[in-house]
């Protein structure tokens, strides 16, 4: 039997590392051909190619492009084609983080953080939407449990998930009944880089505010992201909650 992914292509954006990595590599691994966006993981998108490619010959590819370039979301759709010949899902996983304050909140901030976590995705979908009507395609979004419950001293990030989840819901409408469109919203799974992230006592008030009281997983989020695609052909418009029931006991 062939895998359930034989033959599709899928766009993972910020799709080098962490989260991004893992939900390229399960969907190769159902038999996607995979294009890794990334914009300055070169190295660690290009050894993802490299070793999905070793499992099954051209089946992977790079494409870089900076999210806050208008021209970005025609390039990476037209790499895709270019490489594949098709598109039929668009994993919109890249992400900014970072803290804007009241007080501390800045232009810049609101550009960089609103342009890669709301906008980009909005208009590389805009980019899909024809090839993806075509093959009867489908958009995953990765949300986050805190576009519901803002993340304080995380302002412009909060509202930029805020409407990711808006924007998930809306085009579900716009692009049906061809185009499936649903989301993902993940809790604690990886750790961000900053400093205070590394404390160890706001990590245990985290997973103790966690109904599983551990963190998750990459995979975790990556299997649900399968799921979407492959085992849901009647939900479009939703968004599933990957947080160990976090979001019920904040």
């Amino acid at each position: 039997m062939k895998p359930p992914l034989h033959g599709k292509t899928v766009l993972v954006t910020g799709g080098a590392r962490r989260v991004g990595a893992a939900i390229g590599s399960r969907l190769h691994a159902a038999g996607a051909n995979v294009m890794i966006h990334y914009r300055a993981s070169a190295s660690d998108a290009r050894a993802l190619a490299k070793s999905l490619n070793a499992m099954r010959a051209d089946s992977a590819a790079c494409v870089k492009g900076d999210l806050l370039d208008d021209k970005t979301p025609r390039v990476l759709v037209a790499a895709c084609i270019a490489e594949f010949g098709r598109l039929d899902t668009l994993v919109n996983n890249a992400s900014t983080f970072y803290p804007t304050p009241v007080g501390r909140m800045s232009e810049r901030a609101w550009r960089e953080l609103i342009g890669a976590n709301l906008k980009a995705p909005l208009f590389i979908a805009q980019a899909a939407a024809a090839e993806l009507k075509k093959r009867r395609g489908c958009i995953i979004n990765i949300v986050d449990i805190h576009a519901d419950f803002p993340l304080k001293d995380y302002v412009i990030y909060s509202i930029a998930k805020g409407g990711l989840a808006a924007l998930t819901r809306s085009l579900a409408r716009e692009l049906a009944p061809a185009v499936r469109v649903n989301g993902v919203s993940p809790g604690p799974i990886l750790w961000p880089d900053a400093t205070i992230w590394k404390s160890a006592g706001t990590r245990k008030n985290i997973v103790d505010r966690t109904l599983l009281k551990r963190v998750g997983q990459p995979d975790d989020i990556a299997r649900t992201v399968e799921f979407l695609m492959t085992g849901a052909p009647y939900i479009t418009g939703q968004i599933i909650a990957v947080d160990g029931g976090r979001s019920i006991a904040l």
